[in-house]
C-alpha cells in the first residue's frame, strides 16, 4: 500500500484537476472496485451522479473526495496498485480500469480508477459524527500523521512507552501514528540509528522526538521527488513515477554498503515483510538472560 509521500502526492494532483467539478457519470467497470460500498456499483454510480467534488483531504495513507455541501465522502482504497488518473476523455482505455468518472464542466478530462491487482477501490461514506476534519467514519480511528500540524507529539511519546510493543511495530500502528510504512519505517530507523526490534518503553522523550524528526524529513524529502516508485504501479494522477527510490538509504540495501559506515546491510524477514537496517549503526537490543 502507498505511504503517506505516494497518498499526498495523488491528493496535491486531485486537488488540481477535480476539485471544484460537477459528476456528469459514472461507470463501474468491476464489481470489486466498490465493494467496500454497501449498495454495489448501481448504486454508487446513481448517488455520485451530480454531486460536486470539494477539495480533496488525506489523513495518513488515506485520501478521500468529500462532497460539496453534503456530509458524504468518496474514499479511496488505493490497496497495492490502485491509481487515481486525470486523463483526456479520447484516451484510450487503460487495461485494467475499473471505475470511470465523467465531468460535465466540458474541460476535456476524466477521472479513472485503475487498479491490476483489484485490492483498492472506491466507496461513499459518511463523515464521521465527532470528527472535526470531516473523516470517512470507517477511517475515524486512524491517527494524525506527522506532517499534520495538529499531530500531539507530547501524546505520540506517552502512548509509545505505554504500548510496550518494539519501535518499528509502534510506527506502523496507524492508530498510533499514521502514514508510516515498511519503507519509510526502515529509513527514518536507519537515520536514528535504532534497531527495529528496540522496546519503545526504552526510548526517552528525546529519542522519540529525535525519531519523530527523521520521519519527517524523509517524508519530506520522499514528497519533494514525488514519492516512492519500485514498478509502474505507483504513480501520481498523470501517470508519473516518483523516483525516491534513488535516495533510499536502507530499504532495499541487503548486502550494500552502509552510506554511513561501509558495513554491508542486512534483510531480516519481519512480520510477512522484511526489515533493512546495518548490523553496526543499528545494534540489536539485549536480550534479557
Amino acid at each position: 500500500m502507498p505511504e503517506l509521500p505516494e497518498v499526498e502526492v495523488v491528493r496535491r494532483g486531485l486537488e488540481r484537476w477535480v476539485a471544484g467539478r460537477t459528476v456528469e457519470a459514472v461507470e463501474v467497470l468491476h464489481p470489486r472496485a466498490v465493494r467496500r460500498h454497501p449498495g454495489g456499483g448501481a448504486d454508487f454510480a446513481a448517488r455520485l451522479r451530480g454531486e460536486t467534488i470539494g477539495v480533496p483531504q488525506r489523513r495518513g495513507k488515506y485520501l478521500w473526495l468529500p462532497l460539496a455541501g453534503r456530509d458524504l465522502s468518496v474514499l479511496g482504497h488505493l490497496g497495492m496498485s490502485g491509481q487515481l488518473l486525470v486523463q483526456p476523455e479520447d484516451a484510450p482505455d487503460e487495461k485494467h480500469l475499473r471505475i470511470r468518472v465523467r465531468f460535465g464542466d466540458g474541460a476535456g478530462t476524466e477521472l479513472r480508477f485503475v487498479d491490476q491487482r483489484t485490492f483498492g477501490g472506491l466507496s461513499l461514506h459518511e463523515v464521521a459524527a465527532d470528527s472535526a476534519d470531516g473523516l470517512p467514519d470507517v477511517i475515524a480511528h486512524i491517527a494524525r500523521d506527522p506532517l499534520d500540524p495538529l499531530f500531539d507529539e507530547g501524546a505520540y511519546h506517552l502512548a509509545l512507552r505505554a504500548r510496550r510493543t518494539t519501535v518499528k511495530r509502534a510506527l506502523l500502528d496507524q492508530s498510533l501514528i499514521s502514514g508510516v510504512g515498511n519503507i519509510y519505517a526502515d529509513e527514518a530507523l536507519w537515520r536514528a540509528r535504532l534497531h527495529y526490534e528496540r522496546p519503545t518503553a526504552s526510548l526517552t522523550r528525546l529519542r522519540s522526538t529525535e525519531l519523530l524528526g527523521h520521519v519527517r524529513d524523509v517524508m519530506n524529502a520522499a514528497l519533494a521527488v514525488g514519492g516512492t516508485s519500485f514498478d509502474s504501479l505507483y504513480v501520481n494522477v498523470n501517470g508519473e513515477s516518483g523516483y525516491f527510490d534513488r535516495s533510499l538509504d536502507a530499504y532495499g540495501r541487503e548486502d550494500e554498503p552502509c552510506r554511513r559506515c561501509g558495513t554491508p546491510m542486512r534483510r531480516r524477514p519481519w512480520m510477512n515483510r522484511s526489515s533493512y537496517f546495518c548490523p553496526r549503526c543499528q545494534r540489536a537490543p539485549r536480550v534479557p538472560s
